[in-house]
């Protein structure tokens, strides 16, 4: 049986609980379930942060995203994922990214959570202005984002087809 893998780019909030029993609905193999949420920080490179805009190419953006939730299934024994990230404006405290990861055993889907939302930092076509005080800022790529990704290729290569 394959994975039940499916991702979403929207401007609306998105809500933990319907996530996770869509996630696990009718499929008692589940024994772990990792989610992560990332959210709007108030504060970026030492200046207050009012919002954050996010800007995508549409389909694109989706396409790239089931790219990464697979390389995560090729790796790891995955029964299923999800990935919803928003896009437009958005306030402090408001939530930007959901990745959930499902499988029998917890190290699977803690792995293939944390690959993904390495990944998604450097590999989705998203780009993200921030609005200060100041007025507006693209914010551009960090190293430290392209550091946490290149470690996969060294700790799991993925597989050969």
């Amino acid at each position: 049986m394959s994975a039940r893998l499916s991702v979403a780019v929207q401007n609306e909030d998105f809500d933990l609980r319907h996530e996770h029993q869509q996630l696990v609905q009718n499929d008692h193999g589940i024994g772990a379930v990792v989610a992560f949420i990332g959210m709007v920080r108030d504060l970026n490179l030492a200046d207050d942060v009012v919002a954050l805009e996010l800007e995508h190419y549409p389909g694109m953006t989706e396409k790239s995203l089931m790219n990464i939730v697979q390389q995560a299934e090729s790796r790891w024994s995955l029964q299923a994922a999800r990935v919803v990230h928003r896009v437009g404006k958005m306030y402090p405290g408001d939530q930007i990214v959901l990745v959930l990861t499902a499988s029998a055993h917890r190290g699977d889907a803690y792995e293939a959570n944390t690959f993904i939302m390495d990944y998604l930092k450097t590999e989705a076509p998203f780009w993200k202005k921030e609005w200060t005080p100041e007025g507006p800022r693209w914010i551009e790529a960090r190293d430290s984002d392209d550091h946490a990704a290149a470690r996969w290729a060294a700790q799991h290569p993925a597989p050969n087809p």
